[in-house]
């Protein structure tokens, strides 16, 4: 194990003899690495955290701090990683809260850019980028392939759907579609699919007609949402391979707050 002099590791952290912990870093007593992660310098990893394997932590990055609460009284709650995410300069990771389910969780495959902060009790899926400064307040739900761009806060229980593209210094007061492309100019506004972005994982032509015939239906037709989800509807039923459609009227109709159109 390769573990500077200067660092602090308390009794009880679980550290694997293949991880690399560098200077003035500290681990506290109930934090479990996976194999293979790194520390390069003034990192900090607190309360209750489950980190997986191939993680890679800048300096002065705080995972598992105590929440940003009033409410929270040292309860025992979690943060949990998974595999091979990338937590830049300065990021902050703050534990769950009794009242939120208990658990800060990230997937696996992330890039956490310099300065952003996730709030206690949110949930982010995997192959996310937040881009720097970013910041999610508790209870935020990230979903799978999210870019968020720069300086972009969201809103408390704001949901982020699958594959959408977040502009840099878009207030997210609302959900965010699915697939979508969303950005800020004097309002926030959803501009149609992420094109660029479902191509480069993998959409076929096909499946992105479909998409945009979708998003013409919710965002140009002059539908409110209930008679564009009917149309929705109709459109899944024509469609042999309709699960993109289903997973979005399946977002608009358990969204809490509204979804930004």
């Amino acid at each position: 194990m390769s573990i500077h002099p200067s660092a602090i590791i308390a009794p009880g952290a679980q550290v694997p003899a293949s991880c690399t912990v560098g200077p003035f870093s500290t681990i506290g007593p109930e934090v479990v690495l996976g194999e293979d992660c790194v520390l390069i310098s003034h990192v900090v990893l607190d309360g209750r955290t489950r980190i997986g394997a191939r993680n890679v932590f800048y300096p002065f990055c705080s995972v598992g701090v105590a929440p940003q609460d009033l409410k929270y009284k040292g309860e025992p709650t979690a943060t949990v990683l998974g595999d091979s995410n990338t937590i830049r300069e300065s990021v902050t990771i703050s534990r769950g809260t009794a009242g939120g389910g208990g658990i800060t969780r990230i997937g696996s495959h992330c890039l956490l850019m310099t300065q952003v902060h996730i709030g206690h009790d949110s949930q982010i899926g995997n192959h996310c980028i937040l881009a720097n400064a970013a910041t999610l307040a508790g209870h935020v739900i990230i979903e799978d392939h999210v870019t968020l761009g720069a300086f972009c806060p969201v809103h408390q229980h704001c949901t982020v759907g699958a594959y959408a593209f977040v502009g840099g210094g878009t207030i997210v007061t609302q959900d965010v579609l699915p697939f979508s492309l969303s950005s800020a100019r004097r309002e926030n506004k959803a501009f149609g699919i992420n094109k660029i972005g479902l191509e480069r994982r993998g959409f076929s032509p096909a499946r992105l007609a479909r998409l945009q015939k979708a998003f013409r239906l919710l965002l140009s037709s002059k539908l409110n949402t209930t008679q564009a989800l009917e149309k929705l509807r109709a459109l899944k039923e024509d469609d042999v391979a309709g699960d993109d459609i289903a997973a979005l009227i399946a977002f608009i109709e358990r969204s809490q707050r509204g979804v930004i159109k």
